[in-house]
């Protein structure tokens, strides 16, 4: 009984989910990145950040969206990042699961020197809805310019209208 009564929660959950990916809807997204899992392979530090994003569904399941963020490594401001770029989304089978790349001009501050450099992103993670319109977000990113790359996890809430 307890099966069959979170197999109907999930159904429930996934048709309440396939309303929200719909051509015209927009999306708001908050998240938290890094909190110590996000790894920077060229200064070998860990940081913290923030970003957030916002966009539109141009057709089903695919989302154009804007985003702005900064992160800032440990020991002070010596590699501090800040980032606005352009991107899209793409939703699996109106459930939740993405995929989404973009394309930023990330702000180098290395303290004494900084440096301008565009870069290139990806991301997959799973829209979990805790009402109709609106999610928790985990996901795993990767972050590439010609010099460095940065991995990691972030969490983030979603907003769908």
């Amino acid at each position: 009984m307890k099966k069959l009564a979170l197999l109907v929660c999930l159904l429930v959950v996934t048709v309440a989910a396939q309303a929200q990916f719909e051509k015209g809807k927009w999306i708001v997204n908050p998240s938290i990145t890094g909190l110590e899992l996000s790894h920077d392979t060229g200064t070998d530090k860990t940081s913290f950040g923030f970003e957030a994003k916002g966009g539109a569904f141009l057709i089903d399941n695919v989302a154009l969206l804007v985003h702005a963020g900064a992160s800032w490594n440990e020991g002070g401001s010596d590699t501090d990042l800040y980032s606005v770029g352009v991107g899209g989304r793409y939703y699996f089978d109106k459930v939740g699961v993405y995929l989404g790349a973009d394309v930023n001009l990330d702000r180098w501050d290395w303290g004494h020197d900084d440096s301008t450099k565009f870069s290139f992103g990806l991301e997959a993670g799973y829209a979990f809805f805790l009402t109709r319109t609106v999610t928790i977000e985990p996901a795993a990113f990767w972050n590439v310019n010609n010099d460095r790359s940065k991995f990691g996890l972030k969490v983030g809430f979603g907003f769908y209208f």
